[in-house]
């Protein structure tokens, strides 16, 4: 077997790798539970669950393919459901779905403004990454308990209606989070993979001063991996507020972890210098099909974090063995 062949059979394999534990897992559900195949629950249920991770996981892959982390996105996605429903509130019981559509416009340019400012902070500012987005982290989730004078935000009852199909209505049978999904997802690899951009992104997380020498703008780089990913939390919060049409300070607690740990399982790694944008979505997809099986299997639901915070450390040791061995 020649070089050649032999790296593409390890790309092919650490490509697969997502796929193959969630096929794993599936057959695992199936077995623990008669219901754990049905429509409603892989579907219905667990993939629509799953959207508001896999949404924002998407744009931190882009994050973390060009070597930055971003641990404020759980900061960010309760601050931008505070601020929507904030506006939402404003309206009254007469506001409808004109101010609906203007809110999830303000919730996206928000989500886009506090990536903007974690990616500035970072590269004008030359503070690492970690530092700084643990900061926003407090932050934001202090401004959002100030919004929310330490309670809760909620809308009426007659607005939650009309918004609510943003969550739970389907076009051509399959729930629009799910479809919300595959569009992000979709653009997103066109980006990553067929834009000067993407090339852009991978050739920061390899080396950045050789891409500095190279003539690629890295901060500005950097800059719009930041923004995409505060895009995408401002995207995953328009399909989240109609959940249940209220935010409190729980909202976004850990996602960030869920989201770095779904990259990381899609093959994507910490260092830089890959991205993996369906491996992402199925790593998403997989931690909320974990939770699921321990759910039907009746263990405690408190004990899902753990069990997630186990995996991320597993995804390591696999990725730096995988490492080692190229």
């Amino acid at each position: 077997m020649t070089v050649m062949t032999k790296t593409r059979a390890r790309f092919n394999l650490k490509a697969a790798a997502p796929f193959v534990a969630l096929f794993v897992l599936i057959a695992l559900g199936a077995f623990v539970h008669p219901k754990f195949l049905t429509f409603d629950n892989l579907v219905q249920n667990v993939a629509t669950r799953t959207s508001f991770i896999a949404i924002i996981a998407i744009g931190a892959t882009f994050v973390m393919a060009s070597g930055g982390l971003d641990l404020s996105v759980g900061s960010i996605a309760a601050f931008v459901a505070g601020v929507m429903l904030i506006y939402l509130k404003s309206g009254g019981p007469e506001a409808g779905v004109g101010m609906i559509a203007l809110a999830i416009g303000l919730a996206i340019l928000v989500g886009a403004a506090c990536g903007l400012a974690n990616g500035l902070i970072t590269t004008v500012g030359k503070i690492e990454p970690f530092i700084v987005t643990l900061g926003t982290m407090v932050i934001l989730r202090s401004l959002f308990t100030y919004l929310a004078n330490g309670g809760s935000i909620s809308i009426s009852p007659d607005l939650k209606d009309i918004y609510a199909p943003v969550y739970s209505g389907t076009f051509v049978g399959v729930p629009i989070p799910v479809l919300t999904v595959l569009a992000v997802a979709a653009v997103a690899a066109f980006l990553l993979y067929r834009t000067v951009f993407g090339r852009h992104v991978i050739a920061v997380g390899s080396n950045e001063d050789v891409a500095r020498y190279s003539g690629i703008a890295v901060n500005r780089v950097k800059l719009w991996t930041y923004i995409i990913q505060g895009i995408c939390v401002g995207i995953a919060i328009t399909l989240y507020v109609p959940r249940l049409g209220s935010a409190n300070s729980a909202t976004g607690l850990f996602w960030e972890l869920q989201a770095i740990t779904a990259v990381v399982i899609g093959g994507t790694l910490l260092k830089g210098g890959t991205g993996r944008i369906a491996g992402t979505v199925a790593g998403a997809f997989l931690l909320e099909v974990i939770g699921n099986i321990l759910t039907l299997s009746n263990v405690n639901v408190y004990l899902i974090g753990a069990v997630q915070g186990t995996i991320i450390i597993i995804a390591m040791l696999v990725q730096r063995s995988l490492m080692r061995k190229s």
